[in-house]
């Protein structure tokens, strides 16, 4: 039974947001979404991710590689309490799941159609140009000036921020990733959270991620004996107080995890990028 109203809720998603639009303010898609374990759930939304948002660390939730409007989650630990995912799409749309875990979920892949609908989140400035923010990205990842360095090491790995710059409404985020091993590191992932400084068993962690629009260049693998710098570009934020910037490196299929930790303090020290 809990599966049928579950399965009744996802088809009935486009009715609900054209009823919203008889609405005004914002309207949030909702829905709910079995999570399991050793499955993957695929979201597939109609435009760029722009947010996510998990409502505890129960759930990983990550951009499929390669895509902008790809969102895929499963569970960290079986049977967790339910919970919620937040995501916001680049046309101000706001989507948010309630998530129960369920080892042999009904569906695993999930498609959503464009909303024509009143009320959407209001969006600062104009959609990033991409060839611009390569442009700038090209830019910070030869400019001298460095604003900010910034190193964590272990297992031979080195992930280093090496450059903080801004321009208008993006900052970009020169790091260089080392290898001092005679084994080449499989990059998976990496991932930027901004995270409770003090995290107590008692109370939900409050964890926010934030979505890079671009990567220059794009570096899938760091041979033996060698580093590559790379630039991500994000949209401008700051760091609460008593909250830190995560920078999270993991290796595909491998366990040279590594987190870089950084305080509001470091990260307001931006270099301005020159216009052209």
């Amino acid at each position: 039974m809990k599966t049928i109203k579950i399965m009744l809720s996802l088809v009935l998603l486009a009715f609900n947001a054209a009823a919203q639009a008889q609405t005004q303010g914002p309207q949030p898609i909702t829905s709910q979404l079995e999570v399991a374990y050793s499955k993957t759930t695929t979201l597939v939304f109609p435009f760029r991710v722009i947010s996510v948002d998990r409502g505890s660390q129960d759930i990983l939730a990550q951009k499929a590689k390669g895509t902008e409007n790809v969102v895929q989650i499963k569970a960290a630990q079986q049977d967790f309490p339910e919970t919620n995912l937040t995501v916001i799409t680049a046309e101000g749309q706001l989507y948010c799941f309630s998530l129960c875990y369920n080892e042999f979920p009904a569906a695993s892949a999930f498609t959503f159609p464009p909303v024509k609908q009143q009320g959407k989140i209001s969006l600062s400035g104009e959609q990033p140009d991409a060839q611009e923010i390569a442009s700038f990205a090209a830019m910070a990842l030869h400019e001298r000036k460095s604003g900010t360095s910034i190193r964590e090491a272990d297992y031979g790995i080195g992930l280093e921020v090496t450059g903080l710059y801004i321009h208008e409404d993006f900052i970009y985020y020169r790091i260089r990733v080392s290898n001092t091993t005679p084994i080449s590191y499989d990059i998976s992932q990496l991932r930027f959270f901004i995270r409770d400084q003090k995290r107590s068993k008692r109370t939900a962690s409050q964890q926010v991620e934030v979505i890079p629009v671009s990567v220059y260049p794009e570096v899938p693998k760091v041979a033996a004996f060698s580093n590559e710098l790379f630039v991500f570009a994000l949209p401008k934020f700051t760091i609460p107080d008593k909250k830190n910037l995560i920078i999270e490196l993991t290796e595909k299929s491998g366990g040279r995890h590594l987190k870089l930790k950084i305080r509001n303090r470091k990260a307001a020290k931006v270099v301005p990028l020159p216009k052209f």
